[in-house]
């Protein structure tokens, strides 16, 4: 994946269209540094990583940590609610705003949670 991504990235900015555009990356599922069998790896659901690129995201940084070993989130945790929210807010979306009840429970595009993870922002 690493050749045909950073092929787009470069086509994107060469083209100028890198700062309009937002490119999210991300698997289904973080793996763990270690596997319980001989068939690969396992499932983590306390870490993963993902990446945004262009489309107004501070550029070359890192946002969160894992510890030593891979397994849990420790530093700036962000959920993916909080994920949500922010690139609905880098496309120009309040997703607060997007809020609409239905059975007596009020609902949106990031469930009834998220916070905008400013940081990212450049």
């Amino acid at each position: 994946m690493d050749r045909p991504i950073a092929g787009l990235l470069t086509d994107l900015g060469r083209r100028g269209l890198l700062k309009d555009t937002l490119v999210w990356w991300g698997g289904e599922f973080c793996r763990t540094p270690t596997a319980l069998d001989k068939d690969g790896w396992d499932h983590n659901p306390h870490a993963f990583s993902m990446w945004l690129a262009g489309g107004g995201v501070k550029p070359g940084m890192t946002y969160g940590a894992t510890d030593d070993f891979g397994y849990y989130a420790v530093e700036n945790k962000v959920h993916m609610h909080d994920l949500h929210a922010t690139i609905l807010a880098l496309l120009g979306l309040d997703h607060e705003k997007l809020t609409y009840k239905h059975a007596g429970r009020d609902f949106r595009l990031t469930d009834v949670h998220g916070r905008v993870v400013k940081e990212l922002f450049a």
